[in-house]
């Protein structure tokens, strides 16, 4: 009978209670969500730099625009397709695309503009005026 019981106690310390499976889920999953937040902080940073440079590619366009017909275009889409008063249009300046933020907004076009002949703001992630960090808006002039 002895080793009966031996045989007992050490089928019961082979595996885990549920209480230690419990607490190494509720452990993976506090680091899984540490992980994903950092990694969505950087993905957002990445893409307002991303924003930040299309800016300047941008106002390359309307530069170039500009030298052809002499005057900035009134609107964004005038580098993707002919507007009626562009008599020397060369274009397109831009794609379609360009117009667009990486966070799905248009970038914000005034001409004449209050820092120059022409203004063009990436809003950031919110797509809204003021904020920070994802959120802040960059202009051509900064």
């Amino acid at each position: 009978m002895n080793m009966h019981s031996h045989r007992k106690t050490l089928s019961r310390s082979r595996g885990f209670s549920l209480i230690e499976m419990l607490a190494v889920i509720v452990l993976i999953g506090i680091v899984a969500g540490i992980v994903v937040n950092q990694v969505g902080k950087n993905v957002d940073k990445g893409k307002w730099g991303a924003g930040k440079a299309a800016v300047g590619k941008l106002s390359g366009s309307v530069d170039s625009y500009a030298l052809d017909n002499g005057s900035a275009p009134a609107r964004l889409e005038d580098l993707v397709t002919k507007p009626g008063n562009a008599q020397n249009w060369q274009g397109p300046y831009a794609k379609a695309s360009d117009l667009k933020d990486p966070f799905g907004h248009a970038y914000q076009y005034k001409s004449p503009g209050e820092h120059g002949d022409y203004d063009i703001v990436f809003l950031g992630k919110d797509g809204q005026a003021g904020g920070d960090g994802a959120n802040a808006d960059y202009g051509n002039w900064q």
